[in-house]
C-alpha cells in the first residue's frame, strides 16, 4: 500500500470511528480505530519522500479529523464525568472546570483513591 492509499484508509478509519462515537457503537469504534492504527502504520512504512501537495492536503485532513474526534471523545468524558459527580452528591457540577481540578485539596484526594 503506498502512502497515499494509506492516508486515504486513515481518513475514512477516521469517519468510521466519529460516526461511532456519535452513535455510541462500541463494535464499531473498536474496528474504526484498529483500521485507522493500521493506516497510521501503513503511512509511517512510506515516508521516506518528500509530501507534495496531495498528500499534504491528506494528511491536513486526517489531522483535522483526529481532531474532532479528539473533541468528542473529551466532550463524552466530560460528561461522564459529571453526572459521576451528580451522583456522588455533588449536585450540578460543570463538565470541566480547571481551577477546581488543580487545586491541592483535590489532587491530595485523587491520589488517596
Amino acid at each position: 500500500m503506498n502512502r497515499r492509499d494509506a492516508l486515504i484508509r486513515v481518513i475514512d478509519s477516521l469517519h468510521a470511528e466519529i460516526a461511532a462515537l456519535q452513535a455510541n457503537d462500541i463494535t464499531a469504534l473498536e474496528t474504526a480505530t484498529a483500521m485507522k492504527l493500521q493506516g497510521i502504520e501503513a503511512v509511517a512504512a512510506n515516508d521516506d519522500l518528500p509530501l507534495d501537495a496531495e498528500l499534504e492536503a491528506l494528511a491536513r485532513e486526517a489531522q483535522r479529523l483526529n481532531e474532532t474526534a479528539r473533541i468528542y471523545v473529551n466532550l463524552m468524558a466530560a460528561n461522564v464525568r459529571r453526572r459521576i459527580d451528580q451522583l456522588a452528591g455533588g449536585g450540578g457540577l460543570p463538565a470541566y472546570r480547571p481551577a477546581l481540578a488543580a487545586t491541592p485539596q483535590r489532587m491530595a484526594h485523587a491520589a488517596y483513591r
